[in-house]
């Protein structure tokens, strides 16, 4: 592709997996800049900061940088191992509450989309866990919609490996995504390419279902063909590591299906993520730059779509 990325996409990165702040303490603030100082980001995501102060902060120079901001409650859950789809419904209340705190603090912000999971389930009560997600997320989008117009996205997960989340394979995506825009038009799917490989699907299996849910997307590696691997499962390591199922092509074939479906558009440019983590000893400057010069070599290889 000719064209700039940039014509296209908002490109991001999410800074609590690039650097260790996923806690929601830190060096916050510090690396936080160093995402706001480097001009090939139009976006960053970030998820619960625990200091006041530093909340502040990170406002200022969001604000100061023209970034756009997006928040991932993920961590917030994954951390406390909450679960919003939790059958027992006090358990399920205490979720959706951490939730609601952290759209206060997205709104706090600046924030204009969030991101969350679904839990763990049983197989034999499936169904079960299903009603108490969408009981969960409607309750979720509208207490946001009191508060402001921020877009509220669920990201799909794995859901027999790693995370083990119901949402999970394409077909229940879809009908999840499908019931919830009945009272919430605005409400998306995040997609993440790094989850794909994770979910036994090929890229067309996991996007074709889902495609006119999309709100939000991320770019990232995953280690899935043994167990025994360093890396193996939902952890983020950078592309072109060993064993990793991603690299520049893969990168380059998800961005041409995206581009073919209309998500990535000259438009209304959505937000496309890295999440990238460091493995071992791995310095997350070093990870970044390996993302960045990943996507320009896939870009390169993303052909147009023709009239």
């Amino acid at each position: 592709m000719q064209e700039a990325l940039s014509s296209y996409m908002k490109v991001g990165l999410i800074h609590f997996m690039a650097y260790p702040v996923a806690s929601g303490e830190g060096p916050i603030v510090e690396t936080f800049k160093k995402i706001a100082a480097d001009p090939f980001f139009e976006a960053v995501e970030v998820t619960w900061i625990r200091d006041s102060e530093a909340r502040k902060q990170v406002r200022f120079m969001k604000e100061t940088a023209a970034l756009t901001l997006a928040y991932g409650a993920q961590p917030r859950l994954l951390s406390t191992k909450m679960n919003i789809n939790d059958l027992d419904e006090a358990k399920r209340q205490v979720a959706v509450a951490n939730l609601k705190e952290g759209i206060d603090e997205a709104y706090e912000l600046g924030a204009s989309a969030f991101a969350f999971l679904s839990g763990r389930y049983e197989q034999e009560t499936l169904e079960e866990s299903y009603k108490a997600l969408v009981a969960s997320t409607k309750e979720i989008c509208a207490y946001a919609a009191t508060k402001g117009s921020m877009k509220i996205a669920l990201e799909v997960f794995d859901y027999d490996i790693d995370k083990k989340s119901l949402i999970g394979p394409a077909s229940l995506a879809k009908r999840y995504a499908k019931e919830i825009r009945k009272d919430y038009p605005e409400f998306g799917l995040l997609v993440d390419l790094s989850h794909i490989p994770l979910l036994h699907e090929s890229i067309e299996q996991s996007l074709s279902p889902v495609k006119k849910y999309i709100t939000h997307a991320h770019m990232g590696n995953c280690v899935v063909k043994d167990p025994s691997l360093p890396g193996y499962g939902d952890l983020h390591p950078r592309f072109g590591f060993p064993g990793g199922e991603n690299n520049v092509q893969e990168l380059a074939d998800y961005l041409q299906f995206l581009l073919s479906i209309g998500f990535l558009n000259k438009e209304n440019r959505p937000v496309v993520s890295f999440e990238v983590k460091p493995f071992g000893n791995e310095d997350p400057d070093l990870v970044v730059a390996n993302a960045k010069r990943t996507l320009l070599l896939a870009w390169n290889k993303v052909k147009p779509i023709k009239d």
